[in-house]
């Protein structure tokens, strides 16, 4: 058995931060059903815009608002507009990692997600478009 990462948000815009709230991070249904995020479950947030980092948990916002809002405590590390990832793990039985591949969801600034057949890019490379034919560079090149 082995720890494996689950599923992610890629650079999410963070559309609030409340303080008031008692925790967790309210994101729009869609984008939870796309990364296969379920409510209550544990979800890392790596906020790309600060460099902080944070576990909590997810609730469902309104669908089709494209929310992504920071509640609780977790407000004074993360504010409206930083960038983030979300990521959840699994732990996943070793006769099945062959061909084992998370779900990543890739969005724009408007937390829309972006063409689903697109994959992952490792660094240093990057992408320089959201069309599945767009070049990709190395950073420095």
């Amino acid at each position: 058995m082995r720890r494996m990462f689950k599923s992610k948000i890629h650079r999410a815009a963070v559309t609030d931060a409340d303080l008031e709230y008692e925790g967790s991070v309210t994101l729009d249904p869609d984008l939870m059903e796309a990364a296969d995020i379920i409510e209550n479950e544990a979800v890392h947030i790596w906020n790309v815009t600060r460099g902080t980092r944070l576990e909590t948990y997810a609730l469902a916002g309104p669908r089709g608002s494209k929310v992504c809002c920071i509640n609780g405590a977790a407000a004074h590390l993360m504010k409206k507009g930083d960038r983030v990832i979300i990521a959840t793990f699994h732990d996943v039985p070793d006769e099945l990692l062959a061909g084992y591949e998370p779900t990543v969801v890739l969005v724009d600034e408007n937390n829309d997600i972006v063409d689903p057949a697109l994959k992952e890019i490792p660094g240093p490379r990057k992408r320089t478009s959201w069309t599945p034919d767009a070049a990709e560079t190395t950073l420095g090149a």
